[in-house]
């Protein structure tokens, strides 16, 4: 039997097994709570996480929204109190009762190139209107614009001149600012007449709700940005139509030297008013120039008597002017006193009904009132 032969085989130690390195910890941030790894957080878990930072994401946009929003609307506010806010707004929306216009549009002789301008190239400057509570608007600035839209469009029947591109301006300006807008635009023109200037003084010394009673101070406040001698020519042309303005039928055609030169004739003798009232009225006069031509001629004297003629009588000897001399205002304990001197009338005005005075009381102190008048002329 044969041996067998036995081999020993060495074979060598197993490595000792290597500690696998330790994985860093997953960053977990403080708004996520308590640390908890990716590994080990859930769907749920996940869904929350992600759904918080969805909302704050949204808040913080939300908050850009409003904030951009606050700064549109306060733009929006400022753009449009200085009436750069501009829309298209329908003719029948659009009222002219605010205010006294001082423009004589019906016989305006540029009113149709105004209208061939806009047919051509469109409304190069938007009118101004002021919004009203009921939705329409009241028009401040652009009369002459508005009439040429509206001839156009009564004309036409086109869809283009239905409606007026108007700068919007802002709600609750006061009435006297709102004049001096349209006043201040109209100055600029060289083809505004000094009556023109003057009927407006005249309409807003009337108007009670411009708080001035006296042609002056409305003279004064309406064109302050106008220069001391057109101030002094628009208080003579008001005082020219306070004597003969009713008779008048194309006042604003009136130049300059011939309104002053009648004014001062007319107030050398009050009769000569009356007097050239009765020749208007029995003048034909179709047009201006046919107005302009009596006009003349009664200064000259080709028509009624000239003043060196005209013989005197005691009356008209001592009649003067009736349009205001002395203007003036006294502070009084129940208020302020406007008060106008006129040949022959004292008129004074505050805010207090003088009716409801017991009529003695009115009779004593109006009486009062004349005897200090005449101590002081005789103490003089």
């Amino acid at each position: 039997m044969s041996k067998r032969r036995v081999f020993d085989i060495n074979f060598p130690a197993d490595p000792a097994p290597k500690t696998a390195a330790a994985s860093p910890a997953p960053e977990v941030s403080k708004e996520d709570g308590p640390a908890v790894s990716e590994s080990r957080r859930g769907p749920m878990a996940t869904a929350i996480s992600e759904n918080a930072e969805a909302l704050k994401a949204r808040a913080v946009a939300e908050q850009n929204i409003r904030a951009e929003n606050d700064r549109l609307a306060h733009e929006f506010v400022r753009l449009k109190k200085l009436g750069l806010v501009v829309d298209r707004i329908p003719l029948e929306q659009i009222s002219t009762s605010k205010l006294v216009r001082d423009r004589a549009t019906a016989r305006d002789p540029e009113l149709e190139e105004l209208q061939a301008s806009i047919r051509s190239i469109g409304l190069s400057n938007p009118i101004r209107v002021e919004e009203e509570a009921d939705g329409r608007y009241q028009l401040i600035q652009g009369f002459r614009r508005l009439s040429a839209y509206r001839a156009l469009y009564a004309e036409t029947g086109a869809a283009e001149f239905a409606a007026i591109p108007a700068g919007l301006i802002a709600k609750g300006q006061d009435l006297q600012g709102l004049y001096r807008r349209m006043v201040d635009e109209n100055l600029v023109r060289r083809d505004i007449s000094f009556s023109e200037m003057a009927q407006l003084a005249l309409s807003y010394a009337q108007d009670p709700e411009t708080g001035c009673d006296l042609v002056e101070e409305a003279v004064s406040h309406l064109y302050a940005s106008a220069g001391r001698q057109k101030r002094s020519y628009i208080r003579h042309f008001a005082e020219l139509l306070d004597l003969i303005g009713a008779h008048l039928q194309f006042a604003e055609a009136i130049p300059r030297a011939l309104g002053l030169e009648l004014k001062k004739r007319l107030s050398e003798d009050e009769h000569l008013a009356a007097e050239l009232g009765l020749i208007l009225q029995n003048s034909p006069r179709p047009n201006a120039e046919a107005e302009l031509a009596v006009l003349r001629g009664f200064l000259s004297g080709s028509l009624g008597r000239s003043v060196a003629a005209r013989p005197t009588d005691v009356a008209g000897s001592q009649a003067k002017t009736g349009v205001a001399k002395t203007t003036l205002r006294c502070a009084v304990p129940s208020g302020t006193v406007r008060c106008q001197a006129r040949d022959g009338r004292i008129e004074l005005a505050m805010e207090r009904d003088f009716s409801v005075i017991d009529r003695y009381r009115l009779e004593t102190a109006i009486t009062a009132f004349f005897a200090a008048l005449e101590e002081g002329e005789i103490s003089d």
